[in-house]
């Protein structure tokens, strides 16, 4: 089971940085009135992609350890719910493959970053505070 939650932990950081870089490219595309390029279309399809796979890592370690005596209690059913939407807004981008170039960089920047604050906001209800933990404050 540590070993399960070793991958997430360390896809956590291959998904901030995939989310990033994307955030950067999507700005930068934004701000030069740049086409919708496959590069960026890379960044947050890798971005949606580790989503998909830190969702069923989580699902697996979420059923696995609270079967095994952990239990479900509210804080992990709330990470669950809040990290749940945050992946479907990471795929919102899919809807605007259509749109003119400007519309679709700025919807989609819009939908990384919105997913990225669900997760930080999601990773916040976790006990003991995880962001303590992550910067060595706990």
């Amino acid at each position: 089971m540590l070993t399960l939650l070793t991958i997430h932990s360390i896809v956590r950081w291959l998904t901030v940085l995939a989310a990033l870089g994307a955030i950067i490219k999507l700005t930068l595309g934004l701000l030069k009135k740049q086409d919708y390029d496959k590069m960026t279309g890379g960044l947050v399809s890798a971005f949606g992609g580790l989503m998909d796979t830190q969702l069923l890592l989580g699902l697996m370690f979420f059923l696995w350890n609270g079967l095994a005596g952990a239990g479900f209690p509210r804080q992990r059913w709330e990470h669950f719910s809040i990290m749940l939407v945050a992946v479907i807004v990471a795929h919102l981008p899919a809807m605007w493959k259509k749109a003119e170039p400007q519309k679709r960089l700025r919807n989609t920047l819009l939908a990384v970053a919105g997913s990225l604050v669900l997760v930080v906001l999601g990773v916040s209800l976790l006990q003991p505070n995880r962001w303590l933990t992550i910067f060595g404050l706990f």
